[in-house]
């Protein structure tokens, strides 16, 4: 098994074909020998997280609306969070990195046993099976790049492809300019 994709980006590559996935940028919360588990961060609906969370509705990060986590589970939900120095789990708190985590919906701010400052919620998440991931990612689906935290709050979620590519330089911030269909070019 390759190493362990935790904590990176998934940015897909233009011969993506799945829909699902087209133009994501995904983040990777579980990566280990039973498979695979992301969210991605650059589908943003139209449900306002005040109408399905009114209490987390202070903390909503911009735009405060709920994201397309990805096609699986997509009645589940998944809060990230901003705690600034809450490196250790806690009472509804897991870390991730860089001042990230989860955070568990059932409770209240206020609860919550780290100094939450911002979320972002996602219906559903990206799942793959033992070895799927990595057989995508050897097939080219998917540039493995480094997570900033900002990008799981990016306040320009749908630019986010775009910016993650061109902030790596070089070739892959040319990618960034790929036409979303070429064959229309």
């Amino acid at each position: 098994m390759a190493p362990s994709l935790f904590g990176r980006l998934l940015v897909a590559t233009p011969v993506m074909v799945d829909p699902n996935f087209d133009h994501t940028v995904v983040l990777v919360l579980e990566h280990g020998a039973e498979g695979a588990l992301g969210i991605v961060l650059n589908r943003p609906t139209e449900a306002d997280v005040f109408s399905a969370l009114p209490r987390w509705e202070s903390l909503a990060a911009e735009p405060t609306v709920i994201f397309e986590g990805g096609p699986v589970s997509p009645t589940a939900a998944i809060c990230l969070a901003r705690a600034g120095d809450a490196w250790t789990e806690r009472e509804g708190w897991k870390p991730l990195f860089g001042g990230l985590g989860t955070v568990d919906l059932e409770l209240a701010p206020d609860e919550v046993g780290a100094p939450v400052e911002k979320v972002r919620v996602f219906a559903g998440y990206a799942g793959w099976g033992p070895g799927q991931l990595d057989d995508e990612v050897e097939e080219g689906a998917w540039y493995v790049l480094d997570a900033l935290p900002a990008d799981a709050l990016s306040a320009e979620p749908v630019t986010l492809w775009e910016a993650v590519l061109r902030r790596q330089g070089g070739q892959l911030a040319l990618v960034a300019n790929f036409p979303p269909d070429p064959s229309l070019n």
